[in-house]
This record gives structure tokens, C-alpha cells and sequence, in this order.
């Protein structure tokens, strides 16, 4: 009973989708009714993971041991319920911003809100994995959603395009996966992320297997964050999914493959110190890792200046944000790990409440999405632009928004892990981000607005820009909060 207890929050989400994939067939051309019962599933499930969250470690085993959840095969309450909660937030802001634009692109569906919540499901099962099979099995249930989600506009030219890309390149990342999973296993005898470090440390592996296997591993976890040089399919991808999803996708998606990296990260340990002789190890593993971080940041802001598109310019800025967050990974610590936590919830808010605005302004068949398309947005509507600008101030690092502490956090982690040069291409990274993101705030309050923007219609997704600027404020303002509560889950 105790591991059903335990085990709630993914019940009840596995439950509530399938539930809501059957009741599609009973209720007719009716969409409400699905969207509902999703954000209830979602909310309900938060509530589970806050309650597992709460537990206490004197009642139950800590899941830094797990080992009394179905053989050890998950894990439970401290980070995995944080991040459970992180992603449902991120589906109900998400399902909210897409019923008044799937309505007006003449695309509300259904399924739309059930592959949502199978989305979320995925996410879920990478943040509870301690077992590879496990991890894997989270990590293609979201895919495989994502994959669907890019190409929901089934009758254009350019959804069709990236879910296509998005598939194919996809399935060949998950060979990646699934060959190093098998390498490790190879090496170990075990998927058992805790039973392989400690044969790790017994020595009683093959090292030349585990070696191999864990750099496929992280091939294929870096493709799932968009990490350079695996980040080619993000820019088409984001482009021509729904709106809503490219804010979905590179938030909670980014944020799910950023905890499969730290559930890896946590079980490898430092194979140089067991086999001194041999001049490669975990170490080279995180100074490639770091090397790929500051890449991916310079990348991303660099070919990001040069995007006329809005949506555009932010898919190669989220690619940059993937660098700031494998930071976290590179530093290999708790604070590390703190940062991650609390960059990617405040990311959460900058980016869906950046995307949500975008969708807004955005009419059918991609239109409006062009940085001249903002051209006086602040004289036409001026409450859509304040936000617009807070969420790019924020996005840029500007103080006191949450985003400046996010990465303040990451940048400290590297630097007391002894990666200063990386500090330094991430703060460099960041001055170059600016030119873009202030640029779309001076096209909206110091250019004259275009005769012919259409009508503006806000609905429900009001309601996830009110909850996405209140989170980049109070975080803005209360930063120590959200990182000493992530800190103690480490």
C-alpha cells in the first residue's frame, strides 16, 4: 500500500489520460468537456506530488536510497515531486493559452488536450526513473506526444515539415539511447542506475562498454535538450508547431530531459579515481558536456540575432537557455542541481508567457510572426506589450527579474565547481542575448504600429500571463525562497 501511496501522482496521470482518450469517443463533437477533465488531472495530480513532497524521511526511506518503490525501479517525493509539480503547472498554463488560439486557427480538437497529458505522463516517469528501462520508457512516451503535437497543423505545409523532421531525427537520437543503455547494461548486468554505481565502484564492470554507453547515453539526452551539435531539428520544430506546444516543448520538455541528465549524473561517479592509469573517465565526460554547454549558448544567441521571425528568434534563444541549464550538469553538485531547479521554473514562466503573447497576436496560417508585426504594439495594446517586455527583460537576465538570479545561480555552481571559463562564455553569451530581446521591446514602444493588425482576442490565456508575470516578480523579488526549498531536495 505504502508504494501505491507513493507512486500516486503517476496514477493518477496515466489514469486520468486514458480516462479522457475513452470519454473522446462518448461525448461528441463537444471539446470543453476533455479540456476540463485535463486541467482538473493535472491539478490533481500537482496536489498528489505536493503530498508525497511533504512526507516526512522519518516515515519513509529518502529517495537519495531508493529502494522500497517496485523494486527499486523509482523513485519518489524530494526532486521527482518537484519537478512533477513543474511539469503540471506547465500542462494546465499550456492548456489554457491553447483553447482560445487552437479556436481561432479552426484546429480545436479533442486529442489536443489528451496527448497533453500523455506528454506530461512521460515527463513524469524521467523525473521518478531509477532504472534505465524506466527512463527510456518516460523519455519516448513524451516523444512520441511531441512528435504528434509538432504536426497537429496536419493541413500546412510547414507543421507537417517539422514533425517530420522532428520524428526522424528523433528516432535516430533514440538509437542513440537505447545502444548505450544496452552498452551499460552490457557493462554492469544491471539497469539499476543505483546497482551500477555501486559495481562502479567495486570495480566489477567493463569499463570499455560503460565508457561507450554512457557517452550514447548523453547523444541521446543532448538531443532531447537541443544541446549543440544536436540542436539542428529545434528552430523548424518550434516554428511550425502550435504555438502553445514550441512554449510546452522547450520548457517542460527541456526541463524533462534536464532531469534525466541529473538522475545519470547523480549514479556516475568519477572512474579515474578507480582506474588512474587510463586517461578518460566521467571527468572528460563533464568537460565535454561543458564544452557543449558553451557552445550551445553562443550558438543559440548568435544565429538568433539575425531571426526576423519572432517565433524563430526564440527557438535559437531557447537553444541558448539549454547551455545556461546543462551548466547545472556540468558543475555535478547540489547546487548545481538547485540551479537547474529553479532556472527551469522561472523559464518555465518567461518562455510559455512569451510564446503565449506570440500566439495571440498570430493569425492562421503563421501570420504576424515577423519582429515588424510588433512594430507600436504599446500604443494598440499596451497591457500585451508591458508583459512582452517583462518577459524579454527577464529572459535576458535583467535585475531584480527571476531570470538574472536563475542564471546567477548556475554561474556560481560552475564557478565553485572550477569551470570559470565557462562562467565567462555564459556571461558573454548572455550581453549578446540582449541585442535581440531588447530589440523586440524597441520595435514595440519606439516604432509606429502597422495599419493593418488584426483583432486581438485574449480568452483564457489571460490567465496564464497574470500566473506567468507573477512568477517572474515574486521569484524576482523572493529568489531565496524557491532556491533554498530546491536545495534541500538534493
Amino acid at each position: 500500500m505504502q508504494e501505491w501511496i507513493l507512486s500516486l501522482p503517476l496514477i493518477l496521470i496515466s489514469g486520468f489520460a486514458i480516462i479522457a482518450m475513452l470519454l473522446i469517443v462518448f461525448i461528441g463533437r463537444r471539446n470543453a468537456p476533455i479540456m476540463y477533465l485535463s486541467l482538473f488531472a493535472l491539478i490533481t495530480t500537482a496536489l498528489s506530488s505536493l503530498y508525497t513532497l511533504s512526507i516526512p524521511n522519518e516515515i519513509i526511506k529518502s529517495s537519495v536510497n531508493p529502494d522500497s518503490i517496485f523494486a527499486n525501479m523509482l523513485i519518489y517525493g524530494n526532486y521527482s515531486a518537484f519537478f512533477d509539480i513543474i511539469f503540471c503547472l506547465a500542462g494546465v498554463l499550456t492548456i489554457l493559452a491553447s483553447q482560445n488560439y487552437l479556436h481561432q486557427e479552426e484546429y480545436e480538437h479533442k486529442e489536443y488536450y489528451v496527448l497533453i497529458l500523455y506528454a506530461v505522463a512521460g515527463m513524469m516517469f524521467i523525473s521518478h526513473s531509477n532504472n534505465l528501462l524506466m527512463l527510456f520508457i518516460g523519455i519516448e512516451t513524451m516523444s512520441i506526444t511531441f512528435y504528434i503535437l509538432a504536426g497537429y497543423f496536419r493541413f500546412e505545409e510547414r507543421s507537417v515539415e517539422s514533425s517530420l523532421k522532428y520524428f526522424l531525427l528523433g528516432a535516430f537520437a533514440t538509437g542513440f539511447l537505447v545502444y548505450g543503455i544496452a552498452l551499460l547494461y552490457g557493462a554492469t548486468g544491471t539497469l539499476d542506475l543505483s546497482l551500477i554505481n555501486s559495481k562502479v565502484i567495486q570495480g566489477d564492470i567493463h569499463y570499455t562498454y560503460l565508457i561507450i554507453g554512457l557517452g550514447l547515453l548523453f547523444i541521446g539526452l543532448a538531443f532531447k535538450v537541443a544541446a549543440f551539435p544536436f540542436h539542428m531539428w529545434a528552430p523548424d520544430v518550434y516554428e511550425g508547431a502550435p504555438t502553445p506546444i514550441t512554449g510546452f516543448m522547450s520548457t517542460a520538455g527541456k526541463a524533462a530531459a534536464l532531469v534525466a541528465f541529473i538522475i545519470i549524473a547523480k549514479n556516475v561517479i568519477d572512474i579515474n579515481s578507480i582506474y588512474p592509469e587510463i586517461a578518460i573517465g566521467s571527468s572528460t565526460l563533464t568537460m565535454i558536456v561543458a564544452f557543449l554547454a558553451g557552445a550551445t549558448m553562443l550558438l543559440g544567441n548568435i544565429v538568433a540575432l539575425v531571426q526576423k521571425s519572432v517565433k524563430r528568434m526564440l527557438a535559437y534563444s531557447s537553444i541558448a537557455h539549454a547551455g545556461y541549464l546543462l551548466m547545472g550538469i556540468v558543475a555535478n553538485n547540489p547546487r548545481g542541481w538547485a540551479g537547474i531547479a529553479f532556472y527551469a521554473t522561472v523559464y518555465l514562466f518567461m518562455q510559455i508567457g512569451a510564446f503565449v503573447i506570440i500566439g495571440i497576436i498570430e493569425k492562421k496560417s503563421f501570420k504576424y510572426l515577423n519582429l515588424s508585426d510588433y512594430s507600436g504594439l504599446s500604443k494598440t495594446k499596451p497591457a500585451l506589450a508591458a508583459l512582452m517586455a517583462l518577459f524579454m527583460f527577464s529572459l535576458a537576465g535583467i535585475p531584480p527579474m527571476a531570470g538574472f538570479f536563475g542564471k546567477y545561480y548556475l554561474f556560481v555552481a560552475a564557478i565553485e565547481a572550477g569551470y570559470l571559463w565557462l562562467t565567462i562564455i555564459a556571461v558573454i553569451s548572455s550581453i549578446i542575448s540582449m541585442y535581440f530581446y531588447i530589440g523586440l521591446i524597441i520595435y514595440m514602444y519606439f516604432n509606429e504600429p502597422a495599419d493593418d493588425r488584426p483583432q486581438i482576442n485574449v480568452g483564457l490565456s489571460s490567465i496564464t500571463l497574470v500566473i506567468s508575470s507573477l512568477g517572474i516578480l515574486f521569484f524576482g523579488i523572493f529568489p531565496h525562497l524557491l532556491i533554498d526549498f530546491a536545495s534541500k531536495l538534493f
